[in-house]
């Protein structure tokens, strides 16, 4: 991935109300979530849903697909897992950082 594209991922997500909505995508899983859906949990109007989610298409980390008259938003997890994977890919200068059990995250 290009900075460009791990920078708007990370705009994207430092929203609270993005974040939100990202982290109910992502535990949605395959099947998705309708918008209606996703508003009514969150108690959000529905326009203001609709900024949110296209400024998190617009970061690649979610899709849309029709359904007959309905919208389904999914996360993208591939976009996810790479900027997780940018964000890890030198931690700790490729030495594990965190032995399992440990309290610590210290590198």
């Amino acid at each position: 991935m290009e900075d460009k594209d791990i920078i708007r991922a990370l705009a994207a997500l430092a929203h609270a109300l993005r974040l939100r909505v990202f982290r109910m995508l992502v535990v949605a899983g395959p099947a998705g979530l309708t918008p209606g859906a996703i508003a009514e949990h969150l108690d959000v109007p529905n326009a203001t849903l609709s900024f949110h989610l296209k400024e998190l298409m617009h970061a690649g980390l979610v899709t849309q697909e029709r359904d007959g008259r309905s919208l389904i938003y999914r996360a993208a997890y591939d976009q996810m897992n790479a900027v997780l994977g940018f964000l890890t890919e030198n931690c700790c200068q490729g030495q594990p950082c965190l032995e399992p059990g440990a309290a610590s995250s210290e590198c």
